[in-house]
């Protein structure tokens, strides 16, 4: 077998075949199957569309019989399968396009073929041919049905295959006298193919951007969520630090405590500061690599990053009057009100309890503007209790992106302690953060409801 190859910048023979085969390969792969693609429901008018449409549907059918009866001479038995195919294929194509199209195709050239010899009558009338009225108008729909539900090359090819079945029917074979309707036809479905592509085109660029804002949704709440996670660890590595340097410096000063301390003493407390002082060096590596810019705290609340110097003592429950002063001065109305002994708690507790109250105030000043707010905390006997409550805003409340990361952080605050965080509305308007931290880290088997403020209750 002589091998051809392309010289000369000329196709040869074998290589214009193999590309016909591959040409082919893919025309039987789009064109060639049953595969079902049905058109959806209208968001708005649901089900109108298929209605209409099978309205148009029964409409060709009923004008393509009675115009092959009337206008090309065939008998009932001829022209009812042929106007019924040409219905029947928009129906087909709702919810396989493919063979819609297919039938369509099938109903135009049996019909074509039928009333071939029919072109003229006997009073010099022509017959529209090789696309009669109803056949076009079937056609037009089919091929606008299935550029909407499948892809554009495939539209194409339909097209294509649509011009060429008109140029031997019309071009090649041809009839007597009659109304030529083949340019006409191709036309309109070029136009139509076109305009259901880009309908087509359209639908699938705005699902693409529905799915990239929810992406983008997802991955900004997935990073807001690490960087609390962050900045909650840095803050109870803080605490640890703190820890560690008194130990280093108790270390430092217990043998000068000691008339004679022994060498043995003195040894091992020399251990523990060396060692206290290594873990502090840990300690502060791991800040140094935790430690980020804090967002913007526009009410001047005190959050981390607005300014406070990276080393400052971390928050505690004793400075929450200046907390409740500062949510003050930035327009809202709050109360606070306290229950039971205050007791010395774990700097991790005290720490997220104020974080907590911070973060519900700053949601209080976004989400409810011109609001009364409540703060509330009760030192009971298994741990703290808190909640911030707001009234009905009594102001526009303006758009705040990113709602919900700050319910995230104080869940996860809580949760590292062993605690609860629970956010509802209540029933006139307004909304409510419940909090509570058990004393020794450890979830308690049931965690105490809140109270209403009593005789003896602290109010400022």
């Amino acid at each position: 077998m002589e091998h051809v190859t392309e010289t000369g910048g000329r196709r040869t023979p074998a290589l214009l075949a193999g590309r016909a085969r591959r040409w082919l390969r893919v025309l039987r792969d789009d064109l060639c199957t049953v595969r079902a693609d049905p058109l959806p429901a209208s968001v708005w008018l649901r089900w109108l569309p298929h209605g209409l449409l099978w309205l148009a549907a029964f409409g060709v059918s009923l004008g393509g019989v009675a115009q092959l009866k009337d206008g090309g001479h065939l008998a009932s038995g001829a022209a009812f399968p042929i106007g019924l195919a040409q219905g029947a294929a928009i129906g087909l194509a709702l919810w396989r396009p493919v063979l819609g199209w297919w039938l369509s195709m099938a109903g135009t050239v049996v019909g074509a073929v039928a009333v071939h010899g029919h072109l003229t009558d006997v009073r010099g009338e022509t017959f529209p041919w090789p696309w009669t009225g109803a056949g076009v108008v079937a056609h037009l729909l089919v091929l606008l049905l299935l550029a909407l539900r499948v892809r554009t090359r495939v539209s194409v090819e339909a097209l294509a295959l649509t011009a060429l079945a008109t140029y031997l029917l019309e071009g090649v074979w041809g009839g007597g006298t009659h109304t030529p309707t083949g340019v006409v036809a191709v036309v309109l479905s070029a136009v139509v193919v076109v305009l259901g592509a880009a309908l087509r085109g359209r639908r699938e660029a705005r699902a693409e951007l529905v799915e990239q804002t929810t992406l983008t949704s997802e991955e900004r709440a997935r990073r807001t969520l690490l960087e609390e996670r962050s900045r909650i660890a840095r803050e109870l590595h803080d605490v640890v630090a703190h820890h560690m340097s008194v130990i280093s410096i108790q270390a430092q000063v217990a043998p000068h405590l000691v008339e004679h301390p022994p060498p043995e003493l003195v040894e091992n407390l020399t251990g523990i500061r060396h060692n206290a002082l290594e873990a502090l060096t840990e300690l502060r590596r791991v800040l140094g690599v935790l430690r980020s810019e804090n967002p913007e705290d526009p009410y001047g609340l005190g959050d981390p990053g607005t300014g406070a110097a990276p080393d400052a003592p971390q928050p505690t429950l004793d400075r929450l009057d200046a907390l409740i002063e500062n949510t003050r001065a930035a327009g809202l109305d709050v109360t606070i009100g306290v229950k039971g002994r205050a007791r010395p708690y774990a700097p991790g507790a005290e720490l997220s309890a104020y974080r907590i109250v911070q973060e519900a105030l700053s949601n209080a000043l976004r989400h409810a503007p011109g609001s009364r707010v409540r703060v509330e905390v009760a030192h009971l006997p298994g741990g703290l209790r808190l909640a911030v409550t707001n009234s009905r805003p009594l102001q526009p409340v303006p758009p705040s992106p990113g709602a919900g990361h700050g319910l995230l952080g104080m869940r996860e605050r809580a949760t590292m302690l062993g605690g609860t965080v629970t956010a509802a509305g209540t029933p006139d308007g307004g909304f409510t953060v419940s909090a509570f931290l058990p004393g020794d880290g450890a979830r308690p088997a049931h965690i105490p409801l809140p109270e209403p403020p009593t005789t003896g209750e602290r109010t400022r």
